[in-house]
């Protein structure tokens, strides 16, 4: 029986079928990996000791602490009691004052009796108000841990002083009673006079016998 040329023969049949299951093998261990990956992926995240991604953000960030607005009052106070700062403010105030007089037309923008000057040096005071009653709350505070730890250390220091002057009254009263060198020699000195007078009464004594 003859063949035609559009029927494919069973040579040419069986390549293609291999090849479709071959293609589709390679897709399920390519599907396989990527799940493998993706839980390797998971695995990493879920794992503590490794560190975390950190994510960029355009803003910047600000890290307050506990005393870091306590620091920035004292900052500010301090710098407020500086020359700098009554120097650098009577400059600001002076050329506020003279722009505003001599120029004219839009480049004028706060007229007589210059109430967003008046606005802005309400507000300044406004907030340096507080800033520095807090810097005095810091200041009285660090000063109150001070007078405690001064007082404490004056106890130590009195009850030390107590104990050593118990102690020197002991070692002088110990002192008074061991025998000094004066009274050792007179206990001497009278312990051979009676020696001696032993010795003279013994021997008048043997000359009355003879």
């Amino acid at each position: 029986m003859a063949r035609s040329p559009r029927d494919p023969g069973p040579d040419t049949a069986t390549p293609a079928a291999g090849s479709g299951s071959g293609r589709r093998d390679d897709r399920g261990r390519d599907r396989e990996r990527r799940e493998e990956r993706r839980e390797e992926r998971r695995r990493r995240d879920v794992r503590l000791d490794l560190p975390g991604r950190r994510k960029r953000s355009v803003l910047p960030r600000f890290k307050f602490g506990g005393d870091s607005f306590g620091e920035f009052a004292e900052g500010f106070a301090r710098f407020m009691g500086t020359a700098a700062f009554l120097i650098g403010m009577s400059v600001f105030v002076i050329t506020w004052l003279v722009w505003n007089t001599i120029a004219d037309g839009p480049l004028e923008f706060d007229e007589y009796p210059f109430i967003l000057l008046t606005l802005m040096l309400s507000l300044q005071a406004s907030y340096a108000a507080p800033l520095i009653l807090l810097a005095q709350n810091r200041q009285e505070a660090r000063d109150r841990v001070g007078v405690e730890r001064d007082r404490e250390q004056a106890a130590q220091s009195r009850a030390d002083m107590d104990f050593l002057a118990r102690e020197i009254a002991s070692l002088r009263m110990s002192v008074g009673e061991l025998a000094t060198r004066d009274y050792l020699r007179r206990e001497l000195r009278e312990v051979l006079e009676e020696l001696e007078q032993e010795r003279r009464e013994s021997e008048a004594s043997g000359d009355h016998d003879r």
